[in-house]
């Protein structure tokens, strides 16, 4: 093994840097200053609450040692060390990092009344039992077990009910594993299910999806508060009841009442509990597991020895139908007083008091059918389970009867209905799984506390599975000792009205029925209070994420942090779900909300699996994308099958709000899975569209607009931009191109500045696009590399927009006019399509209507049909809506003009366009003096010019020096014109060495001027640039002639000469032809066909 010996190194004082180039130094390092230059690599909300979108969790350089920055071994970094810190550094603070959760610890620190003392927070310290497994059982078991599980039995049956708890204790369990996926994939702040879809998915799921876990958590809190009234009014103080029935028949009316009003209290009063102090809830909260706890034992221990000695409910039959107790006394027609038989309080019920001496009623069923008594709990061993293994749903109003028992049919008396234990609702399967799947709920607990447990990776998925299979062997087995103790029709009976208004699941606990009434109320209160107390910290932190704009104000909290606001809020949502004032219509309700957000926390993990995101490494490993979906589908599915219409509304609430998300702009970038979907959906869309050109039927203009920039990076012309919109309408591609001239190295911050001032105006535009700036010795350059290379595979550009060179006659300068025509060059070498608005500033805003007018098209060649589609396109836009097409086209002497019309005529009508039609006859005529002396000046002028760039052959030498000296420094630039024309600029302005030979060739060159001016006089033009022209002025009278008024005309643009020394003439011939228009659209197709007569 190889020896080493450590050498102490003197460190040197930071002072030493004094000497260095005189420069000063001052240390911020130790002070309470920022250290210049550098930037924070991570970004604060305003709450301390660091973003994610950053690579580190704390940059706090306030402690960091004098040598972060400047240490001897990392000298090739120093200048770096600012945003790349030593590993050393990052380390220390990674470890240092701690979450604290949004519960009582930090607002009971928050209330300290010194302000300056910051409590350090303690380190997380709470297991998996105490942390995640006990929290998920008091919320998971709750109302439903103790008030509605019996009826649920006894209406389904132990089979169905059977598959109702499995189907939805599945579901919570696959999405349980979805979730452990996601907990244990980094640190889960406090936030839980909200805090892990938006980070997963987005902000626009997120705040979906967070929303709707909100109103699920609120409308929780309102059944808790309903579940704990009921219990109140029908089990622990009956005659606390405000409202009484008048009648038999009011009894519900009156109930919901009951409910409403004491609902209401117990919900403010719970809000005020709320408000003065979260720490007591919290505290209160292990009190109220044990309530839960010692019911659910009593449970068991009931059924148990309900085998050997079942407890004593008996229960009143007439026939076979299910009397209620309590409004008598005996369960017999007749009772013994004395030695006299007389009428009991039930026949009277029944009868009345008017013929009791002769015994007879006028209740045809009470006559004919005997009263009996059976037992309501036979006990484990009595074999009632074969009675209640099938279902027995009922509809409203229908009275509860035993199907074994025989009984006579007979009519009863309308008026004795109320003597009967009936039906308050109608059930089915659908509505039993609606009701029920609240209390499969509550897995998130574990998840929400994260910032407390000592390795909540571990902990979340091992504590909330184990919860979730506790409370479903716990489900399961209760639908079968309900089935196999309790007699059906005391099961069908939600009230315990049979067994003299006892809690059902009551007469089966051990060892009074008090123990379940007393323990299900401290739990259902409980439960409530843990609602109303995470509810509007949930929406807190949405709020603060500050992804819906109108939630702002509830992100406000008073001085301990209480989310003041947000209390308000849940507790209105909370009133409106107590203002329906039934348990049973509002558990479908939460059931929706809940199922929206499990339905997304699988959605999210699936995206994330199958997308393989580098970030993806969960310490979970339990999971695969296939049980995601299997969850995602059975949350699809439940919610359909408990209530198809809740389940249209909770989607349609979340679709709202995620459009209006979207339509806002999410700001946010927190890496989630859609980005990551959206990016393999593009790759994969990319790849398909590479397999060959798109077919002519869609062909579309896709965009390349190539913008000028003026010296501040201004957009020069921005009616461009509005072209561009108007003609694409948010469809296809739109790519924004601007040339900066200088050295990338140089340019880069110009670059993004101007791509920023592009962005900007392409927003007030409207343009859905991309832009992209690119930096170049040249602009030619520069715009050649934008035609080349702009796009990705087969989203490409197939169409260039630029503008016209205005002042180009004016310029002394050449290069504004030779970059057009390079362009015009290379876009058609390119085979794309080009369109050159003349005039474009007074083309249309996005704002003005055209509510008449015509767009005329001028055929004059066929290139593609390029020519059609374009103002068919434009026409779909609302500023060209109303205006009317015009189709021109030119026929010469030789063409039948009659025949040319209907062809062209029938061409359109099965292109489907609408257009009037019109051939033009150009009679041949001869050249007009005005042709020839248009041409003449033109020539002239091209001469002129000329003459007044080029210098004598001395100068040509000179700057041929020049150049080489100039091309030894730059070998890798290119040539060009520009390069030429600059180079002859400064061979003007060089100071030459005079000789004799120079000497008499200057004095030459000045007598020969009167000559070079009569050889201008006397040129004589150019007979092919006559016949061009021509054609240029006749075909500029007609379409002046015919479309002197027209809102917008598209003209054939012709080529450029394939000999450059005729560019400027090309110019000249553009601007002739196109002369007294005042809006000209410049059209030269890429040659290929974009438009056919086929489906």
């Amino acid at each position: 093994m190889p020896h080493f010996t450590v050498v102490p190194v003197e460190d040197n004082s930071p002072y030493a840097y004094d000497s260095l180039e005189g420069i000063n130094w001052v240390d911020y390092r130790d002070t309470g200053q920022g250290y210049p230059g550098h930037g924070d690599t991570v970004s604060s909300d305003g709450h301390g609450n660091h973003k994610e979108d950053s690579p580190f969790l704390n940059s706090n350089e306030s402690s960091a040692k004098k040598n972060d920055f400047y240490d001897k071994n990392l000298a090739l970094f120093e200048e770096e060390l600012d945003i790349r810190p030593k590993v050393s550094s990052l380390l220390s603070r990674l470890v240092s990092y701690t979450n604290v959760t949004q519960g009582a610890k930090e607002h009971e620190e928050a209330e300290n009344a010194d302000a300056s003392r910051r409590n350090v927070p303690e380190s997380p310290n709470m297991g998996t039992l105490m942390g995640v497994y006990l929290p998920c059982l008091q919320n998971i078991f709750g109302v439903i077990l103790f008030l509605r599980l019996t009826w649920i039995v006894g209406m389904a049956g132990v089979v169905q009910s059977f598959i109702i708890v499995v189907m939805c204790c599945a579901c919570t369990m696959l999405t349980a594993i979805s979730m452990s996926a996601i907990a244990t994939n980094g640190v889960v702040p406090a936030g839980g299910a909200y805090f892990m879809i938006s980070r997963s998915l987005g902000p626009e799921f997120g705040g979906a999806v967070g929303l709707c876990f909100y109103l699920g958590t609120t409308f929780a809190a309102a059944m808790y508060i309903l579940g704990a009234v009921e219990i109140f009014l029908k089990y622990l103080v009956p005659q606390a009841e405000i409202f009484q029935s008048t009648d038999m028949h009011g009894g519900d009316t009156a109930m919901l009442n009951n409910m409403r009003v004491y609902g209401s209290i117990c919900l403010s009063l719970m809000a005020v509990v709320v408000f003065v102090g979260v720490k007591y809830v919290n505290k209160l909260a292990s009190l109220f597991l044990i309530c839960v706890m010692i019911s659910i034992l009593s449970i068991y221990v009931g059924a148990v020895k309900s085998s050997f000695h079942p407890p004593e409910f008996p229960i009143c039959m007439l026939g076979n139908r299910t009397l209620v107790w309590d409004r008598f006394d005996t369960c017999a027609k007749t009772v013994m007083e004395g030695n006299a038989t007389v009428p009991s309080q039930l026949w009277r019920k029944f009868c009345g008091s008017g013929n009791a001496t002769s015994l007879q009623c006028d209740d045809s069923y009470f006559n004919e059918n005997n009263v009996t008594q059976i037992q309501g709990i036979p006990g484990l061993s009595s074999g009632v389970i074969r009675d209640n293994m099938w279902a027995n749903y009922l509809d409203k109003g229908q009275i509860l009867e035993k199907a074994s028992m025989a009984a006579v049919d007979a009519r009863g008396a309308i008026e004795n209905f109320g003597l009967y234990v009936s039906a308050d609702i109608a059930t089915s399967f659908t509505l039993l799984v609606g009701i029920f799947f609240p209390s499969s709920t509550g897995i998130m607990a574990g998840s929400n506390r994260s910032g407390d447990l000592k390795d909540a990776q571990r902990s979340i998925p091992v504590g909330t599975i184990l919860a979730i299979a506790t409370t479903s062997l716990v489900y399961m087995s209760s639908v079968v000792l309900f089935g196999g103790c309790i007699e059906g029709v005391v099961l069908r009976d939600k009230f315990g009205d049979a067994v003299r208004k006892n809690l059902v699941v009551g007469t089966l606990s051990w060892p009074s029925p008090w123990v379940i009434v007393v323990g299900s109320f401290f739990s259902t209160v409980g439960a409530g209070l843990q609602s109303l107390t995470g509810a509007p910290r949930l929406l807190q932190a949405i709020a603060k994420d500050n992804i819906i704009p109108f939630l702002r104000v509830f992100g406000h909290s008073k001085a301990n942090g209480e989310p003041t606001w947000a209390l308000l809020l849940t507790g209105f949502i909370a009133e409106l779900g107590i203002l329906i004032a039934s348990l049973d219509m509002v558990a479908p309700i939460l059931s929706m909300f809940f199922l929206m957000c499990y339905l997304f926390v699988n959605l999210a993990c699936a995206v994330q699996t199958l997308l393989r995101t580098p970030n993806w490494r969960p310490r979970f490993k339990y999971y695969h994308w296939a049980l995601s979906f299997l969850g995602m589908s059975m949350c699809l599915a439940l919610m359909f099958i408990s209530s198809w219409y809740y389940a249209i509304v909770a989607m349609g609430i979340a679709g709202v709000i995620y459009k209006y998300i979207e339509y806002q702009g999410a700001e946010k970038e927190w890496g989630d899975g859609i980005r990551g979907l959206s990016l393999s959906a593009a790759r994969y869309a990319l790849l398909r569209l590479e397999a060959g050109p798109p077919h002519t039927k869609n062909w579309r203009p896709q965009l390349l607009v190539l913008l000028k920039l003026d010296e501040d990076l201004h957009v020069k012309y921005p009616r461009l931009l509005t072209f561009a919109s108007q003609l694409k309408a948010g469809k296809g591609l739109t790519i924004v191109g601007s040339v900066i001239q200088g050295n990338f190295l140089d340019s880069y911050g110009e670059t993004q500045a101007a791509e920023q001032a592009i962005k900007n105006m392409m927003e007030i535009e409207k343009v859905k696009g991309f832009c992209q700036a690119v930096v170049a010795a040249k602009v030619r350059e520069g715009i050649t590399h934008l035609i080349q290379s702009c796009g990705l595979g087969g989203m490409k550009h197939n169409t260039v927009v630029m503008g016209w060179p205005y002042g180009w006659r004016q310029s002394e300068d050449p290069r504004a006019w030779k970059t057009f025509i390079n362009t015009v060059r290379c876009i058609t070498a390119a085979h794309l399509a080009l369109m050159v608005p003349k005039n474009v500033s007074f083309y249309p805003s996005n704002h003005e209507r055209f509510t008449d007018g015509h767009i005329d098209v001028w055929w004059i060649v066929h290139d593609g049909g390029m020519l059609m589609l374009l103002p068919f396109l434009l026409k779909q836009h609302k500023v060209w809506r109303k205006c009317k097409m015009r189709i021109f086209t030119v026929a010469q002497m030789d063409d039948n003009s009659i025949q040319m019309k209907k062809d062209l005529a029938t061409f359109l009508y099965q292109l489907r366009i609408e257009a009037e039609v019109e051939v033009v006859e150009m009679h041949d005529s001869d050249i007009s003096a005005y042709t020839y002396e248009r041409t003449l000046m033109m020539e002239q002028r091209s001469q002129m010019l000329r003459q007044m760039r080029l210098s004598n052959a001395e100068r040509d030498r000179e700057a041929q020096l020049v150049k080489d000296r100039h091309s030894m420094i730059r070998m890798g630039s290119l040539y060009s014109d520009e390069e030429e024309d600059s180079l002859e600029a400064e061979a003007a302005k060089i100071q030459m060495t005079w000789t004799v030979e120079k000497c008499e060739a200057e004095k030459r060159m000045r007598t020969n001027a009167p000559e070079n001016f009569r050889e201008l006089i006397s040129i004589k033009p150019d007979q092919s640039n006559v016949r061009r022209m021509h054609t240029a002025v006749k075909l500029n009278e007609v379409i002046v002639n015919r479309s002197h008024d027209a809102r917008l005309v598209l003209l054939n643009m012709p080529g450029p000469p394939r000999n450059t020394d005729g560019d400027e003439n090309y110019m000249e011939f553009l601007e002739v032809l196109t002369e007294g228009l005042e809006r000209v659209l410049l059209v030269r197709g890429g040659g290929r066909e974009v438009i056919t007569i086929y489906s």
